[in-house]
């Protein structure tokens, strides 16, 4: 019987709606998924974490006590995924925790990105050794410090003889290329669901617009997708990243404020959607229109935005990761723990292509259980 080696990858994304865990098995190359969990993230707690990402911190405390706070909650979705599987704690090597961004600033006088989720806590109390922190070694060495997956995505989904796009739709959208013929790169692209989700939840009530419904509801509203296409980001050359630090609800009032008419806020989701697909579809035309299209994360369920780019790529493959072997809700856990396994191994990773890095440097800080 061969030997397992088990990794626990967490993943807390833009969105901030749970934490994606998972258990693979990485002693072969393809990692093998043992287990899956989705654990949910109180609405206080969440409440103040999006409040810190607002820029609107109440003082240290708030800082420090939500960072604690959510350490916890990982190591509760942690021992949640363990006790799902049957598994022990001992038998798993180690965990690769993202981590919550609440700033992400690469582009500054004094580089930086910033995410909580206490690891002390998460090796602590689950007593398994905890990578996390990936980000900042490589904004250190020169980088955007995202995004990160495409180290997976080329890891895994590269072909020898097609061209394909590994898109991932989480808050925040970013595309992998993976071209036998060139070296790979990815970039952020603009926001996946993090001003839908927004919109939704301010007119709404509700998390996240499911399947995309409120938004097929509406119309394209031509004046404000004009307006909402003119950020300089769009235009911006890679390597370049993105959050909530600019795609936020202050950037949408400013630009519905600036138009001559009020847009029904359906029309406004309607008209976010289209700025997720056309941001996605223009990026793809400018570099290479790769044959083929595999859309992971909370996107890859939004059925608005899965037949807008189908029908915007209608002479290319489109569809979700699924198709290559990994259901797209898990692809960036999965990430997360295949890096725990490369920093363990004290394994320097080639971002230059990804994030703009000035050399390859061993990502993430290691606590020992």
């Amino acid at each position: 019987m061969s030997t397992r080696a088990l990794y626990i990858g967490l993943m807390s994304g833009t969105s901030v709606d749970a934490v994606d865990a998972v258990l693979v098995d990485l002693a072969s190359p393809a990692p093998s998924l043992v287990a899956a969990h989705s654990h949910p993230i109180a609405d206080e707690l969440r409440g103040a974490i999006l409040k810190l990402c607002s820029g609107d911190v109440a003082g240290l405390p708030a800082l420090g006590e939500t960072h604690i706070a959510l350490g916890e909650v990982f190591a509760q979705a942690s021992l949640s995924l363990l006790k799902r599987a049957d598994i022990a704690a001992e038998e798993v090597v180690a965990i690769g925790s993202h981590g919550q961004t609440i700033w992400h600033e690469p582009n500054g006088d004094k580089p930086f990105t910033l995410q909580i989720g206490d690891a002390n806590t998460l090796a602590e109390l689950t007593g398994i050794t905890t990578v996390s922190d990936f980000r900042g070694r490589d904004i250190a060495a020169g980088g955007q410090g995202a995004p990160l997956a495409p180290l997976l995505h080329q890891h895994l989904f590269t072909s020898a003889c097609t061209s394909r796009a590994i898109i991932n739709i989480g808050g925040i959208s970013n595309i992998t290329f993976l071209n036998p013929a060139t070296p790979p790169f990815a970039f952020d692209s603009g926001p996946g669901n993090v001003l839908m989700d927004g919109w939704i939840a301010q007119h709404r009530g509700r998390k996240f617009d499911e399947n995309g419904s409120w938004a097929s509801e509406g119309v394209v509203h031509r004046a404000l997708i004009a307006k909402l296409r003119q950020d300089p980001f769009f235009s911006k050359a890679p390597p370049k990243s993105t959050g909530r630090e600019l795609f936020n609800s202050a950037w949408l009032e400013t630009k519905l404020e600036s138009l001559d008419e009020p847009v029904a806020p359906v029309d406004v989701q309607a008209t976010l959607a289209q700025l997720t697909i056309q941001s996605l579809v223009n990026a793809l035309h400018e570099h290479g229109d790769p044959e083929e299209i595999y859309v992971c994360g909370g996107g890859a369920h939004n059925r608005t935005l899965m037949e807008g780019l189908a029908n915007a790529l209608a002479t290319r493959t489109v569809g979700t990761t699924e198709a290559l072997g990994i259901h797209p809700n898990w692809v960036e856990a999965i990430a997360f723990a295949w890096l725990a396994k490369q920093t363990l191994e004290g394994k320097a990773m080639e971002t230059s292509g990804f994030t703009g890095a000035r050399a390859p440097v061993v990502l993430g800080a290691i606590y020992q259980r």
